[in-house]
């Protein structure tokens, strides 16, 4: 549980700052000339903090694998 927990405290708050840099410059209703999804522009800012807090969680738990003991890893 405490892994989990730093896991995905700071990749939440990566991708909540993650979110509001890349939606400061891009509107989410431009994103339309990407794909082929009609999304609401609520419906693309929840898209887009969840993939970038994924991102972020993905590396915090790769950080998390590389910082285990060979004990850890040779029980």
């Amino acid at each position: 549980m405490k892994r989990a927990i730093w896991i995905f405290w700071p990749s939440f708050i990566v991708g909540g700052v993650a979110s509001v840099a890349f939606f400061l410059v891009l509107d989410p209703v431009d994103l339309r000339m990407v794909g082929p999804l009609e999304l609401s522009r609520m419906a693309g800012y929840t898209l887009g903090f969840f993939f970038f807090w994924a991102v972020a969680a993905a590396s915090s738990a790769f950080t998390c694998f590389l910082q285990r003991s060979p004990d850890e890893i040779n029980r």
